[in-house]
């Protein structure tokens, strides 16, 4: 470890400035042992056979399964066509404001 004499004869603007390169190179120096720890635990789960999510998340790789479909849309506001709700979540504003005067109902927005 370094020896910090000479630490007391800085000024506070020197002090700060060190601080600020320490940091940096604290950070640099946290990326690349990041890094590197990463390729090797990657390249020993590869060597037997595991993918790193596998052994981490305790799930296999899903095989020629692409991103998910979104959800069909449940409902339209025959007002504003722009207006859909696929029936989760919160219900939207504009489905709640139309409910609230009792004159329409949820099935009345169904497609």
């Amino acid at each position: 470890m370094a020896k910090m004499n000479g630490l007391e004869k800085l000024s506070y603007a020197e002090l700060a400035e060190l601080r600020q390169r320490i940091v940096r190179l604290m950070a640099q120096k946290e990326g690349a042992e990041r890094s590197t720890v990463r390729e090797r635990i990657s390249a020993f789960a590869k060597q037997h056979g595991f993918e790193v999510r596998e052994l981490i998340d305790g799930r296999r790789k899903a095989k020629g399964k692409g991103k998910r479909g979104g959800v069909a849309i449940k409902y339209r506001d025959p007002k504003n066509p722009e207006n859909t709700w696929t029936g989760r979540g919160r219900t939207p504003r504009w489905m709640v404001a139309a409910l609230k005067g009792g004159k329409a109902k949820k099935e009345d927005f169904l497609i």
